[in-house]
Order: structure tokens, then sequence, then C-alpha cells
């Protein structure tokens, strides 16, 4: 006995000493966890739901923090984890601050509302044939300071641009939030936006003054680029240089979605990455044509220089989006390294840039286009910083067909590098992947990188003297191309992967064992491929829901017995059948809850009979506002096992199982119902982000 204790401190000691080799070891990686220890705390506090659990989640990280300091800052495990502990602390405070510092008024009700207003921003909605408008109300206290609002291109002021005053009447309702579980919540967006309502116009809007200037130079040389070419071009043309999307067309934007190409249309790393490559290639070009500043001037200084400039004049024709700020960040730091001597692209500068885009905006981290961008670029350098793709693309005395089968190879292997490091995030947000981007990349980068920005900067400038069409023209053609490609491997058989939902433990899994895997160095390293496959079998063994219901009650979607779901109101718009089909994990459309075996409707009411684990459920659910007699309606009630309905039922309404009427849908928010196993709500209980209509009614009561 009295050797036991030491025995077990030896091998205590033993363990540390190896985990204190391992990490010297990998003493280099370590300043790459960092950001996301940052980003952990930061999504501990939007995935936490109050006070209490963002107090503690701090407390816990400053435990860690000291103790780090109690096994010693001399020991690399020690410095470790008071850095990391007081970046997750740090991390959680700083989302909650933020949250509170941009708070601005939130409508609490739909209301009708006449005022006068200036136009803050104008972006166009081809798809909607409508324009999106941000306002800010003038002398309209009873208003938000911020309002975004929809009006039909009919009806919207001719020119209509930023810094127009208008005199409008619109439907306003509170920022929505998520109508389905794991579903888009744009009162979060709205949120850190300060925007306080949404809604649609009404005709007639009036222009009381216009614009000085005709608006941003980001408006006028949108309208210019849609003047120059045909509206399906014209679209894709615009979101290269401006970012704006609107105006792309529905169909185009879905096949760009499908095919992995929708990245080349937000205004990102590939974009600034071309512009800055450019400037720099054409000014050292330009500049090496004189032998004296060939040989006194520092000509890499200068070029980057002229890059820097470059990059950061198209962040802000482009609209300054957090995609776009974020690439110009990163931009920066390459031509940093560049002129220091360092080399030029690797997880550091990443990691540097990724920690300065969650310092300013902690909020980007929930978002898709952080995590998408980030994991591109960090999947594709780690790839090459591994010793044998370094072999494999280094410099070699070869033929030039043997080197162009190489480098394609090589693009191969980081196309698919790319897809395995987005197909997880794609499918928690939009439940869909396209399986053939690595391949459509491999044509449609090049094609717009060498192609189609180079021929539209051309055409601008050319037509500052009138002689811009035959590169218009041109454009037009090579956009031709790049939609050609994008309907082609977004609509070939088996082009697209869906998952009705990606539980978040199971997306925090793959997202811990990928960065795992990424950012160290020795052999455990692939350690990570645990945790990532774990998140891919949950993942992937998630069923199908067999009932989806939006957060009002108005529309549902039940599944079948041949996997094909059902909409309980035939005339819902192409955005709810969008939204439900998206949700379920399927590609096609929905179908009549009418023409269900087993179901019977009338204009008033739906029964349906769907036989699940080994028992048949009745479905009960309402679709007008015509009142059943509460006798009928307590007999249909004790009937069914399920009742839905967008308005209050009686008490008396007893379900076997669930009665999801409007009091508690708005408790629940959207809900998703595997019938006798499992069911999964919008809202989380007892919420308190500030977002939240519990939080705002709070924040007006005092």
């Amino acid at each position: 006995m009295p050797f036991a204790p030491r025995g077990r401190g030896w091998r205590l000691g033993s363990a540390v000493d190896r985990i204190e080799g391992w990490l010297e070891a990998e003493r280099d990686q370590l300043p790459l966890w960092l950001p996301v220890m940052l980003g952990i705390g930061i999504a501990g506090w939007f995935v936490l739901p109050d006070r209490p659990s963002w107090t503690a989640l701090i407390a816990a990280a400053l435990g860690l923090a000291l103790g780090g300091v109690a096994i010693g800052l001399a020991r690399r495990a020690g410095f470790a984890l008071l850095v990391g502990g007081l970046a997750i602390a740090g991390g959680c405070a700083l989302a909650w601050a933020k949250a509170e510092w941009v708070a601005a008024p939130v409508l609490t009700r739909p209301v009708l509302a006449a005022f006068d207003a200036d136009v803050e921003r104008v972006q166009q909605l081809a798809a909607k044939d409508s324009v999106r408008v941000i306002l800010c109300p003038v002398a309209a206290p009873t208003l938000p300071p911020r309002i975004r609002l929809n009006i039909a291109n009919a009806d919207a002021p001719a020119g209509l641009a930023r810094g127009d005053r208008l005199r409008l009447r619109a439907r306003l309702v509170p920022p929505p939030s998520a109508s389905l579980p794991g579903g888009y919540d744009f009162a979060i967006t709205a949120w850190f936006q300060q925007l306080g309502a949404t809604g649609k116009a009404f005709a007639p809007v009036e222009r009381l003054s216009a614009a000085p200037d005709g608006g941003s130079l980001r408006e006028r040389i949108g309208k210019h680029i849609r003047d120059a070419l045909p509206a399906k071009a014209a679209g894709i043309a615009v979101a290269l240089v401006t970012g704006d999307q609107g105006a792309v067309s529905e169909a185009d934007a879905d096949a760009m979605r499908r095919s992995g190409l929708a990245h080349l249309l937000s205004v990102s790393g590939l974009h600034i990455t071309a512009a800055v490559g450019a400037a720099m290639l054409l000014t050292l070009r330009l500049l090496a044509l004189s032998p004296t500043l060939a040989l006194r001037w520092p000509l890499m200084l200068i070029a980057a220089g002229v890059g820097a400039v470059t990059g950061i004049a198209y962040t802000f024709v482009s609209g300054a989006e957090i995609p776009t700020i974020r690439s110009c960040i990163a931009a920066l730091l390459v031509l940093a390294g560049l002129v220091i001597g360092r080399e030029a692209l690797t997880l550091r500068l990443v990691a540097a840039g990724a920690l300065v885009v969650l310092l300013i905006w902690p909020e980007a981290l929930i978002g898709p286009s952080f995590q998408l961008s980030f994991a591109a670029v960090v999947a594709i350098i780690a790839l090459h910083e591994h010793p044998r793709m370094r072999a494999f693309v280094a410099a070699r005395e070869e033929g030039p067909l043997v080197r162009l089968g190489r480098n394609m190879a090589a693009l191969l292997l980081s196309g698919i590098a790319v897809e395995l490091a987005l197909a997880p995030i794609a499918l928690f947000h939009f439940h869909r992947e396209g399986l053939y981007g690595a391949l459509a990349n491999i044509v449609a980068i090049p094609v717009t990188t060498f192609i189609v920005m180079p021929l539209e900067v051309l055409a601008l400038l050319f037509d500052v003297v009138g002689l811009g069409a035959p590169f218009w023209w041109a454009t037009g053609k090579a956009i031709a191309l790049l939609l050609s490609i994008a309907h082609t491997a977004g609509h070939a058989p088996g082009a697209v992967a869906l998952l009705p939902g990606v539980p978040r433990g199971a997306f925090a899994l793959i997202v811990a064992g990928g960065l795992w895997i990424c950012l160290w160095r020795t052999r455990l390293r692939w350690l990570g491929a645990l945790p990532f496959a774990a998140g891919a079998v949950w993942a992937l063994a998630m069923p199908a829901p067999d009932l989806l219901v939006t957060g009002d009650g108005r529309h549902l979607a039940l599944r079948g017995g041949d996997g094909s779901y059902a909409l309980l109101r035939p005339k819902a718009k192409d955005f709810v059948r969008g939204m439900l089909s998206e949700a379920a994990g399927i590609d096609e459309d929905l179908a009549d809850l009418d023409d269900l075996p087993g179901a019977a409707c009338t204009a008033d009411i739906c029964l349906a009979t769907i036989r699940r684990a080994g028992r048949e459920w009745r479905l009960l659910a309402t679709r007008s506002a015509y009142l059943a007699p509460i006798t009928a309606m307590n007999r249909a009630c004790a009937a069914a096992d399920i009742v839905v309905s967008d308005r209050r039922l009686p008490r008396t309404c007893r379900p076997h199982w669930l009665k999801l009427d409007l009091p508690m849908l708005t408790r629940t928010g959207g809900v998703s119902l595997v019938f006798g196993d499992a069911i999964r709500i919008t809202n989380i209980s007892g919420d308190e982000h500030p977002w939240t209509g519990r939080a705002v009614r709070r924040q007006l009561a005092r």
C-alpha cells in the first residue's frame, strides 16, 4: 500500500510528460487554436439559452485558465490552458457584449404605417420582380430606426437609389424567426444589422426628393451593367462586380447552388485575389519596362501597395459585406507577408484573419459564409502543407503535357478536399450539397477568373470612351458558358446530396474532427477522424421527419407511405414549398394532401391516416378560418393523434398525443416530428437571446 500512491503519481507524471512532449512537437501549431477557442466561446453564447448558462460558461473557462496556472506557465500545457480558457471566456463575453451594444428598437406586432423615409440601400430582386430597400423612417417615433421593405418594381420610382426620400404605406412585421427547426433565422441577422422590422410597401410609393449624386457608386455600376447586358447575363455580371445577387434569376441561382458554384456569386476570396493579383501583375509589368525603375525601385513593394489599394477599393465598391471585408483582410495579410519575405499563404495567416473577423463581428461565426470560406481555405492550405502534396506539386523537369496533367490532378485533389470540408456545412445550413462541385469548379473557376472578370473590367474601362460594346458582347458569351457549366453539373443525375437535418451535436463533432486533422501535424492528428466519422454517422442516421409544421400553423407537410410529402394548402407559395422541401430533405415538388392515400379533405379541414412505427397515426388539420361546431370538433379531436391549427382550439379538443394550435406553436415555434420517436422544436425553452420575442417584450416593459 505505501507504494500505490507513488505508482499512480509516476503514471500521472508520465502522462503529463507525454502530453508536454507532444505539445512541444506541435509548438508551431498551437497559435492556430487561438481563434478556435475564441469561436468556441462565441458559439457557446449563441447555443446556450440564458444568462445563467452564459455566466457558467465564462466561469468554467476561467476555471480552465486557472487550471493552466496551477499546472505551471513554464509548461506548454499550462500556458495553452491559460490562453485557451481566457479565449473561450472572452469569446462568450464578446458575443454577449456585441449583442447588447447593437440593441435597437424592434417591432413587436404587425402594423400598417404611413411614413416618410430615407433610402439607405437598394437591391434588385429579379426572382421576385421587386426591389428591396433599407429605409430610415423620418419623424416616426413609433417605428424602428431601420426597416427592410420589398417594393414591387411596378410601384417603385424609376431610378430608385440610396439617398432618395420616399413617402409610402407599408405593412410591417417583426423580423421573422426560423419557421422550422434548423431553418434560417432572420431575426438573428436583423438584430445585428439593427433592422427593427420588415415588410412590403403598397402603391403608391412617392419620391419626395432624389439623391443628388444618383446613388452610390455600387448602384451606378450595377445599373450600367444591367443596361449593357441581357438580363440573364447581367445578373451574374452585377454579382461578380458589386456582390449584389438580387438580379440573378431563381433558375440560375439554383443551378449555381446545385453545382457547387454559388461561391462565385459572392464577392469573397476568389474575387479579391483575382483583383489584387491582376493589379500587382499589371503594375510589375509596366514598371519593369523601365530599366531604371527595375534596378533601383522596390517594385514588389510598390506592386503590393497597388494591390492593397485595389483590394480595398473593390471591397467598398462591392458593398463592404462581411465576407468581402474578411477576404480583403486576408489579402492584406498575404501582401504584408510578401513584402517582408515570408511565405504568402499559411494557416497562421488564416488564423490571424479569422481572429480579426471574430473580434469585430463575432456574430459572423454562426453564418454559413464565414464557415464555408474559412473551411475551404483551411482545407486547401492543410492539404498543400502536407509533405506528400508538396512533393507532388514541386517543380521538376517534365514535358508540358505531363506538367498540365499534374496541375490538373492537384487542382482536382484540392477540389475534393474543399468538397469534403464544405459538405457538412452546406448540409447543416441548407440541407443540400452539390456532389459535382469539385469537377465543375475545375472549369468554372478559370473561366470566371481569367475570362469573365477580365472582360468585364475591360468593358467598364473602355466604356469611359464609348468603346466597351465588343467587350460586353464577349462578357455575355463567357457568362453563358459559365451558366451552361452550372446547369449541366447542377441537373446531372445524382448531382445533389440531401439531408433532412444535421443535429447540432453531429455538426460540432464533424467540425471538431476536421479542425483536429487540419491544424495538427503529428500522427495524433488522425484521431480527429473518430469524431468526424461519429458526427457523419449520426447525421446520416437521422430519420426523415414524418410531419413538418411551420411556426404559424398555416402550413404542414406530411410524409406518405412512399416517402413523398404532401402539403396542407394547395395554393401555398413557392417560398413555402421550397422551405418545406428543404427541411424534408427532398428535391421534388410537394403533392397536395387532398391527393394523399388515406386522406380526406374539405375546404376547412383535413383528416389523414398514416401507418408508422407499427401503428396507424391520425392527423387532423384545419385550413380555413371557419369555426366548426364545438361538439363535432371535440369528436374529431378525440379520434385524432395529432391536431394542427393556425388558430386557438378549445380546451375540450384533446387528441391522443399532441395538440399544435396557435398558443402551443407560439411557444414552440416550428415543429418537426418523427411519429412515436422524436420531436424537434424551433424555440428553445427559456431562450433569453435579445432577438427573441420574449426578450424584446421584457425590454419594452422596462
